[in-house]
């Protein structure tokens, strides 16, 4: 049972924190609870990862498009400002993944933080529970694969490159925007992406294996944007790269949607058209397993024969 909580520990106490532009207008609330496990085992055939680790439940970076919005409603919250303001902190998360990764039945496989929020969003810096969870990793043996939006992951470069040197770790930034101040109108309080940029560099530097990952592509928005990003990505390091066409299923069109027209009123009929016709046409979305994350119209095989073309000159590896 998650339970509220007061004073959670104060990021701007422990780290360097300043905000990029007006703070945020939403009334943050964290919830408190101890999971009984943290690791969790993906069944969809779309993910290339079979077990993953989120530390946290709801994200304060409040993507639009984010579609990890529905399962914040299976605690009995909402997928729109519920999800960015009320937030669930598994604090034995550590102790749980100490104890499952000692079980004799666990076979060592890769785990993902996260397969859900990031594991670096704002409230890492004050609970460090993603650093825990990762030098129990490192006290296993275990490997370890890390996607974020970001730059939070910076101060772990040192635990991160010891984990790809003794068991295996790479790290993905998500950089879908070249621009930053378009990426705050959809991504508001995500690192911007010239950070997020510099903190591949930092970890590429730092002897960590980094990719980047385009994903969403949302066709009319930032499909243009996929050669500069990965140019200044593999400039910064990168060595593997991966895109996916943008999902909108239940709750999150509807916020999404309302997102857009209210950040980008000039352009977001223009941008839902796109995704229609990258969707064949008629939907904006698909539940289909092996259907989900690519799309099917012209629009879509222009986007995606744009980034095989510039992955491909760029020198990019094959796989993730």
């Amino acid at each position: 049972m998650a339970r509220p909580v007061s004073n959670p520990p104060n990021p701007w106490s422990t780290v360097h924190v300043e905000w990029l532009g007006e703070p945020p207008a939403a009334a943050l609330e964290v919830f408190e609870e101890e999971a009984k496990s943290v690791l969790t085992r993906n069944e969809s055939p779309d993910l290339s990862f079979r077990w993953s680790v989120n530390p946290y439940r709801g994200c304060f970076h409040g993507c639009a498009y984010c579609y990890a919005r529905r399962s914040h409603q299976y605690l009995g919250f909402g997928a729109g400002t519920d999800f960015e303001r009320k937030l669930v902190v598994k604090t034995n998360a550590p102790e749980a993944l100490r104890r499952e990764l000692g079980k004799p039945s666990w076979a060592g496989e890769l785990i993902l933080f996260s397969g859900d929020t990031d594991c670096y969003q704002p409230l890492e810096a004050g609970y460090g529970l993603t650093r825990r969870c990762l030098e129990v990793a490192l006290e296993r043996r275990n490997p370890v694969g890390v996607i974020t939006k970001n730059e939070l992951v910076r101060r772990d470069a040192d635990l991160l490159a010891r984990l790809a040197a003794e068991a295996g770790a790479r790290v993905f930034l998500s950089i879908p925007f070249r621009d930053d101040a378009l990426a705050r109108l959809v991504e508001p309080q995500a690192s911007p992406p010239s950070r997020r940029f510099e903190a591949l560099r930092a970890l590429a530097e730092a002897g960590v294996p980094v990719g980047v990952s385009l994903a969403p592509t949302i066709p009319g928005l930032n499909d243009a944007d996929i050669p500069e990003v990965l140019a200044r990505a593999r400039a910064a390091g990168a060595r593997w790269a991966f895109h996916n066409l943008v999902r909108l299923s239940g709750e999150v069109l509807p916020v999404f949607v309302e997102r857009l027209r209210a950040a980008l009123p000039d352009r977001a009929d223009k941008v839902l058209a796109a995704i229609r016709e990258a969707r064949g046409g008629d939907k904006m979305s698909e539940s289909a397993f092996g259907a989900r994350m690519r799309g099917t119209g012209a629009r879509w095989q222009m986007a995606a024969q744009l980034f095989r073309l510039h992955r491909r000159r760029l020198g990019y590896e094959d796989g993730r």
